[in-house]
């Protein structure tokens, strides 16, 4: 049993006789449940629950009695395996694999902590040196983000967890907060983009985490960054530093930032009210840099952090670019077999030719760029969820008819071709209740190839007799009667084409039972 002070077992034995559970007092005082349960076991041991408390001189002689190497085990379950441990650490093994390889080899029943403290105990705990960094100003921004609890977003209208952004110079120790509820590519170089404007300038460099917004894949000698955080670093001119993986102590900065940040802004203050949200949380946050954070006596410094800042580090810093950052998304997408890729839940076309092929997205606020192989293969303007932006040119040439044909169009090529064309498609267009744009689009198709005036003079024709329609067209277009004059005669009975036999070829007559010419008039009528 450990606790710091006799003072503290002391406030623990007034909760304890005060009969609140282990979990009550947990919340209350900080400690785990298991070491409440020992210390209550303990208290009762000594009759300590009821009656007048001792003084505190015997409480502590007390707690150190119980505390005292006699009152524990004095041997470890480890020390029957001391000379497979030794000879396993020396082979270079952790802790955790001694641990598995006691269990599974040796029928070691203990504990993975007993190994731990053998192991420990066994090579003796070196503290471990720190080198404490200073840079110059202007030269160094830490960066980090840290769980803020919960707070109301009025957008969904619903308490969330939020996090806190904290971007800290690392020579005044001047920061900038704010309160968001993700930690997505956009949200990311957004709070960079408003970190920048705050301070009215930009850091050589940033120290950061590897989180996923920034490093796709976490390597000290060539970590690979988000596209989208690369553009933002070579926007503004920064270099980016990430810190190795597990090392929270190497931008400990920003770290001791964070941590004042939850216990001197943070505790206490509730914002999971719909008037009292998380906008309210980032502009108090803001307050609070300048009004507290930024003139407290900073521990390491000695000095005010918004002093240091508007005296010394401001000016060291770069200059911000003419235009702010506008916030870019890279994303991968597959190019659908209807020549759209989906993005942010809008439709954008992109060449057939790349169809079934994965694609990189690059969206910004007002447009949206198609790339393969990192060449620039389609760009479109930003469009809304559902929404679909379309170049023909993407589309196969074959099926571009389909969406381009609307009726005005067809009427305008009608009317390209000659007047009569434009009456005949009118007339089919017209029709009702038939949807005869289909037949209009096909007759359309007649006229390539310089066949123009062919069209025009089989609708002509067509015209003339009264007898609009697509058969009619098509079979006068393929015979010759399109190369005649549509002012000419119609067809009569007496230009049709002559039976290739006679008739009582045909039908024989039959003169016993009639007139055969009476029968064969009756036909030929």
């Amino acid at each position: 049993m450990r606790i710091t002070t006799v003072f503290d077992i002391r406030e623990l034995l007034r909760h304890l006789r005060q009969g609140e559970s282990n979990r009550a007092i947990r919340d209350a005082l900080g400690l785990s449940r298991n070491t409440v349960a020992k210390y209550r076991a303990w208290a009762e041991e000594q009759s300590l629950l009821t009656g007048p408390l001792p003084s505190l001189a015997e409480i502590e002689a007390r707690l150190k009695a119980a505390q005292s190497p006699s009152s524990k085990q004095t041997t470890s379950k480890v020390e029957g395996h001391r000379v497979i441990v030794e000879d396993l650490r020396r082979r270079g093994l952790e802790c955790q694999a001694i641990y598995q390889r006691l269990c599974e080899d040796h029928r070691y029943d203990g504990s993975y902590s007993a190994v731990w403290r053998f192991v420990a105990k066994l090579e003796g705990q070196t503290p471990e040196v720190t080198v404490r960094v200073e840079v110059a100003p202007g030269e160094e921004a830490q960066v980090d983000f840290g769980y803020a609890g919960r707070m109301y977003d009025p957008q969904q209208q619903k308490v969330r967890k939020a996090w806190a952004f904290v971007m800290t110079l690392s020579h005044s120790r001047h920061q900038y907060v704010d309160l968001v509820f993700d930690q997505t590519v956009s949200t990311w170089t957004g709070l960079h983009r408003q970190a920048f404007e705050f301070f009215g300038g930009v850091p050589k460099k940033l120290k950061i985490d590897n989180l996923k917004a920034a490093i796709v894949k976490a390597c000290f000698e060539d970590p690979q960054v988000q596209r989208a955080y690369r553009e933002c670093a070579e926007h503004y001119g920064f270099l980016i530093s990430p810190c190795r993986v597990a090392t929270p102590q190497h931008k400990g900065k920003v770290e001791n930032g964070v941590h004042y940040l939850k216990r001197n802004f943070l505790a206490g203050r509730d914002y999971t009210a719909p008037q009292h949200n998380v906008r309210h949380a980032s502009q108090d946050a803001l307050t609070w840099v300048r009004q507290t954070a930024g003139l407290r006596k900073h521990g390491t410094t000695k000095q005010q952090p918004l002093l240091v800042f508007n005296t010394v580090e401001q000016a060291a810093l770069l200059s911000l670019p003419a235009t702010p950052f506008d916030i870019v998304l890279w994303k991968e997408a597959k190019l659908h077999r209807d020549c759209y890729i989906v993005f942010e839940g809008a439709y954008y076309s992109a060449p057939y030719r790349f169809v079934g092929q994965t694609l990189w997205v690059r969206g910004t606020t007002r447009s949206v760029e198609i790339q393969a192989n990192f060449e620039r293969i389609a760009i479109h303007s930003r469009a809304l969820a559902g929404q679909r932006q379309t170049a023909l040119s993407h589309l196969p040439p074959q099926k571009v008819d389909g969406l381009t044909l609307t009726p005005i169009v067809c009427a305008e090529r009608a009317l390209a071709i000659g007047p009569r064309t434009y009456d005949a498609m009118q007339s089919l267009l017209n029709e009702r209740p038939l949807d005869r744009l289909p037949a209009v689009h096909r007759l359309l198709k007649l006229a390539e190839g310089n066949n123009g005036p062919r069209l025009e003079r089989a609708c002509a024709r067509a015209v003339a007799h009264d007898d609009v329609s697509f058969r009619t067209i098509t079979s006068i277009f393929h015979s010759g009667l399109a190369e005649t004059d549509p002012a000419d005669p119609p067809i009569t009975a007496a230009d049709w084409p002559k039976f290739a036999r006679q008739p009582d070829e045909l039908m024989p007559l039959n003169t016993q039972k009639g007139d055969g010419h009476a029968n064969l008039d009756a036909i030929t009528a």
